[in-house]
């Protein structure tokens, strides 16, 4: 796998065209993730798109409801021909295991390859502090995060999304074969933004990260293909 292919940039725009605007200005993004705002304006319209020019789909809506519900979203993905799904890992084993059964029902009935379910462990918007005193859940953070990855394992998943500060410790516990993809990464030059534990995209590859989810610093640049092409560059050097 090349180092651009690592790369998933999330289509965080309001409608279709400009999710089209924004993947035809970056024709060398190969790996794309369709989020809550987009897919709620255009529907599976944007998957259908991404397909049809031979992208990958990261389709993050984050499911979270009873098992029976999460089932049903994630067998209707996987019909999409998306390529990873996520869901709360915080829904449960039960609808853990329905997830996956569904999703590899729904792809199967469409002639497509199993997309790879990955758990949400804890948002990278939210502290010790948040997991403390707001949630009330009585562990260490790094702990919290090792729980839910090992939960989602154990249930079957093909991986978990954590924020890179944490990925070290779940590739290290979790095995090789574990897929770890990382939003909150931030390159030197750009702006955290409201992500909170941030890491270079070089140092979450190196923790272990498999694909690293990098939004703003290339969609909001002046330049986003120089922005892309600078941190596959930055990338290439630890690879």
């Amino acid at each position: 796998m090349s180092v651009a292919e690592r790369v998933i940039v999330p289509l965080d725009v309001s409608s279709e065209r400009a999710a089209i605007d924004l993947i035809e200005q970056l024709p060398q993004v190969t790996f794309w993730k369709v989020g809550l705002e987009l897919f709620v304006s255009s529907g599976s319209a944007i998957l259908t798109a991404l397909k049809a020019r031979q992208k990958r789909v990261f389709l993050d809506l984050k499911f979270h409801d009873i098992p029976n519900t999460v089932a049903g979203a994630c067998g209707a993905a996987a019909r999409h021909g998306v390529d990873l799904i996520t869901l709360h890992a915080t829904n449960g084993k039960e609808a853990l295991q329905a997830a996956q059964k569904a999703a590899e029902a729904g792809a199967a009935a469409v002639g497509h390859p199993t997309p790879k379910l990955l758990a949400i462990t804890l948002l990278t918007s939210l502290t010790a502090r948040s997991l403390a005193f707001e949630l009330k859940i009585p562990l260490e953070l790094p702990e919290y995060v090792l729980h839910m990855a090992l939960l989602a394992q154990e249930n079957g998943l093909a991986g978990a999304v954590c924020s890179p500060q944490e990925v070290e410790q779940l590739r290290q516990t979790c095995g090789d074969d574990f897929l770890l993809v990382c939003p909150g990464v931030r390159p030197t030059w750009a702006d955290t933004n409201d992500q909170r534990r941030t890491v270079t995209p070089a140092a979450a590859l190196k923790a272990g990260a498999n694909y690293l989810v990098i939004g703003r610093p290339i969609t909001a640049a002046d330049d986003p293909a120089a922005a892309f092409e600078r941190i596959c560059e930055e990338l290439a050097t630890v690879v």
